[in-house]
């Protein structure tokens, strides 16, 4: 029995390293399809559209018969509006101005940015009289000094250019696009913000509209055409929508085949057998293989101050984890069924590294049905 329980436990992680490899390898695919000038909002329009087609059947056959009201329509709107059409689409803008290592550590910051949200919006308390409180804010404080540290310092690189020359297995890019590594950082930041902003409004959703493959099914189409009212205001002319044969159509389908299905399956199975706190605890790995295929398809720099960034930001996002879930344990047994944690949540076609969704079960409790707070359910 006990032999059954580990190897059904390595099972499932090897299914979360292998939703972290699948990130990766779409973080960089989506680097090179952008630096070759690729428009940000033909990329999210048409990888939207691929993921709702993916993601159709199991609305269909899982959850039929399904209405949907216009209250809940109103708050899939702004799920698809914060959570993909801005966060995705300024994480796409700051992953195309900078490197796909730098971009990958803001996407670690999500969970700490969503939590401030909820304190500053009173809808979760520090506690920092408790442990787990404590916990959770040496390692909000650790992230924000890893993203400082990734900003501000650089230091030696340890991996200059110069030593790719011998190889022949880089990626040859021509980039269309100048890099802005200030501009970068700004449209990175509003992407953190925006998916803070996210996770605070699915929470909500889902109590309205408790129906997890349709709600993704309606966020990837809502999304897809806010994307492409957008992008058609910005850029009309034809050759920056027209697909071509290339790395680019791979990418699509590959976000909406791996990033979307797979995915989806993958992480739904990991909450059902370990918890939703469990697939949040492999995202740091997938900043590790980024910066590893960054370095060697891409022949990006990293520089000493990422690497110590990095490290700050992991053991954060570790401590932050571990302190959520000792919170969530202790609430959950003296007040069953408040908590967030079992709340359903939508997984979308993510843009890379970090699989966000489940992280929304674990940053925050449930809100209540008169979000936002009044005084008599403020503590």
């Amino acid at each position: 029995m006990d032999v059954k329980k580990i190897m059904q436990g390595a099972q499932v992680a090897i299914g979360m390293l292998l939703v972290q490899i699948i990130g990766a390898g779409l973080q960089i695919l989506s680097k090179v399809i952008l630096e070759e000038g690729m428009f940000v909002f033909a990329l999210l329009a048409y990888r939207l559209i691929v993921g709702a087609i993916v993601v159709a059947p199991f609305a269909i056959s899982r959850e039929s018969g399904v209405k949907i009201s216009w209250s809940a329509f109103i708050w899939i709107f702004m799920v698809a509006l914060t959570g993909v059409t801005m966060a995705m689409g300024f994480f796409y803008y700051g992953l195309r101005d900078t490197s796909a290592t730098y971009a990958t550590n803001f996407l670690n910051l999500i969970p700490i940015v969503t939590f401030l949200f909820s304190t500053l919006l009173r809808i979760e308390n520090l506690e920092v009289h408790k442990k787990s409180g404590k916990i959770k804010v040496c390692g909000a404080l650790l992230c924000l000094g890893g993203a400082l540290t990734i900003t501000l310092y650089k230091g030696i690189v340890v991996n200059p250019k110069q030593h790719y020359h011998q190889h022949k297995n880089t990626i040859e890019v021509v980039s269309q696009i100048k890099t802005n590594w200030t501009r970068g950082t700004i449209f990175l930041v509003c992407s953190c913000l925006s998916y803070g902003l996210w996770f605070i409004i699915q929470v909500k959703s889902f109590k309205v509209f408790p129906h997890r493959f349709w709600a993704t099914l309606l966020t990837c189409v809502i999304a897809s055409m806010q994307s492409a009212v957008i992008g058609l205001f910005i850029d009309r002319s034809k050759s920056t929508w027209r697909l071509k044969w290339n790395l680019q159509l791979l990418t699509i389908v590959y976000s909406g085949a791996f990033a979307s299905a797979a995915t989806f399956c993958l992480i739904s199975w990991a909450i059902a057998e370990r918890g939703p706190t469990y697939p949040s605890m492999f995202n740091p790995i997938s900043l590790i293989l980024v910066a590893i295929f960054g370095g060697v398809f891409l022949r990006e720099e990293i520089a000493v101050g990422s690497l110590i960034g990095m490290v700050l930001i992991v053991v954060g996002l570790y401590s932050f984890l571990f302190g959520e879930n000792m919170g969530l344990k202790t609430a959950k047994s003296s007040n069953k069924g408040k908590m967030g944690e079992e709340i359903p949540t939508a997984v979308l076609p993510e843009s890379g590294g970090l699989q966000l969704n489940e992280l929304s079960a674990t940053v925050m409790p449930a809100l209540d049905d008169d979000f936002p707070p009044n005084d008599h359910n403020i503590k």
